[in-house]
């Protein structure tokens, strides 16, 4: 899945929005690009709980 996070701004922005992710699936493949704010998600996790982990995170998604 790819989504777009406005607020992925910075490579720290990033490594907040992958931990997020490995929260709910450890075995994620997870592609951050803050400049596109952008992430690309390889998982086996339902959308709608990568969702849920990234705006209780701070980081509300939409798909992209």
């Amino acid at each position: 899945m790819e989504l777009k996070i406005e607020n992925m701004t910075c490579g720290g922005c990033a490594k907040s929005v992958t931990n997020a992710i490995r929260s709910v699936d450890s075995d994620a493949e997870i592609k951050t690009d803050p400049a596109a704010r952008m992430v690309e998600i390889k998982t086996t996790a339902l959308q709608e709980a990568i969702l849920q982990v990234l705006e209780e995170a701070g980081y509300p998604a939409t798909e992209a």
